[in-house]
């Protein structure tokens, strides 16, 4: 009796031993972040705008400035998306349209006027063009007046200009176009008018602060980012895991770490969506080792053409990764979204596209991206 006693006892030893072994185990799995499934785990950079360079038109565009743009500092920099073929991946199929370079726009910008006594090439503007086009936190365009077409255009090697003419900024997200900015302008300006022979009319000063004020007025009152932030309920996800789940949804890498984006189907368009996680989760050595509990969904406003339906997207998107990766919607207060929540939203949307386009600034529009900015 006393050996079964012992058999006994030992064996509900090992059990308990079992237990509590398969109990760590579980704890264990359970507390380490989610990870990808195998066979999908390399993700390339693909965000539209960087890295589908055509060398051809390298000198147009800046990094970080709206796509199109003269570069206002006068770097040679890979300009952002301009390519014929379409992006692979998730935009695959995607049909992309050519850029339109753009224009001096008298809605956004003080235009300066600059005469000429006879017809310049356009090789002796951009050689006498200012080695920074940009006054303080303001870009400024310098056109022509193409002699051929009769089109204002940035000057281009080859044609003959009849006209010249300056736009400076009058406000982004810096803030208004102050005396000093314009004062580095005029100097700037001059210079480059003596060089080509050419003269300058300037406004007065007090009148382009006076525009200035009132245009970033009306931008900060109808400057919008709508954000929601994804909060795991149980586990953590790792990065792959994330990347994954997004990816199913359309997301795809930034050129940013920790940064998705849904990108538009429109050539150099800002991405309709980004989907942002801790950068350092995504530089970590073991990314699948790295947990993150929380994720920001969120777009543009006045960057994204309303007529892509972020909101639309946004919502969807939101409700499938949430699904998809267990997580609860809140937004930037942490409090809980709900389908009455997203309604109001879209209802206030709707009331800020209709004051922008009565502005003439649509959402998403080539004067809107740039006082946006």
């Amino acid at each position: 009796m006393s050996d079964n006693l012992t058999v006994a006892l030992v064996a509900a030893g090992v059990v308990l031993l079992v237990a509590v072994l398969a109990q760590g185990v579980w704890q264990a799995r359970r507390a380490s972040p989610k990870k990808a499934e195998p066979g999908n785990s390399r993700f390339e950079p693909r965000e539209p705008g960087m890295g589908d360079t055509d060398t051809a038109d390298a000198q147009d565009t800046v990094p970080g400035e709206p796509p199109g743009f003269d570069d206002p500092d006068g770097r040679i920099a890979p300009h952002l998306g301009e390519s014929s073929t379409t992006l692979e991946g998730a935009v695959a199929g995607r049909s992309l349209r050519r850029r339109v370079l753009p224009r001096v726009d008298a809605l956004i910008d003080v235009v300066v006027p600059l005469t000429l006594e006879s017809p310049i090439s356009g090789e002796a503007v951009l050689s006498h063009q200012p080695g920074s086009r940009r006054a303080g936190s303001k870009p400024f365009f310098i056109e022509g007046l193409n002699t051929d077409d009769g089109q204002w255009e940035s000057p281009a090697p080859g044609q003959r200009y009849s006209e010249l003419q300056a736009g400076l900024q009058l406000a982004n997200r810096s803030g208004a176009l102050n005396e000093i900015e314009y004062s580095e302008f005029v100097h700037k300006l001059q210079d480059f008018a003596e060089a080509v022979g050419a003269m300058a009319d300037f406004p007065d000063m007090m009148d382009v602060a006076g525009r200035a004020r009132e245009l970033d007025a009306f931008a900060g009152d109808h400057d919008a980012q709508m954000v929601l932030l994804l909060r795991a309920r149980s586990a953590a996800w790792s990065v792959g895991y994330v990347l994954q789940q997004a990816s199913h949804h359309g997301f795809v890498p930034g050129v940013l770490p920790g940064r998705l984006v849904l990108p538009s189907d429109e050539d150099d368009a800002p991405p309709v969506l980004t989907l942002n996680f801790d950068p350092q989760a995504a530089l970590s050595d073991d990314p699948n080792q790295a947990a993150l509990r929380e994720l920001t969904l969120g777009f543009d406003v006045a960057q994204t053409d309303a007529a892509k339906s972020p909101f639309a997207a946004w919502q969807a998107s939101a409700t499938g990764l949430a699904r998809d990766l267990d997580a609860g919607m809140v937004d930037d207060r942490g409090q809980p979204l709900t389908p009455d929540s997203f309604a109001f939203i879209d209802g206030e949307l709707v009331r800020l596209y209709e004051a922008l386009a009565a502005r003439d600034l649509a959402a998403g529009s080539a004067a809107a991206r740039r006082l946006f900015s």
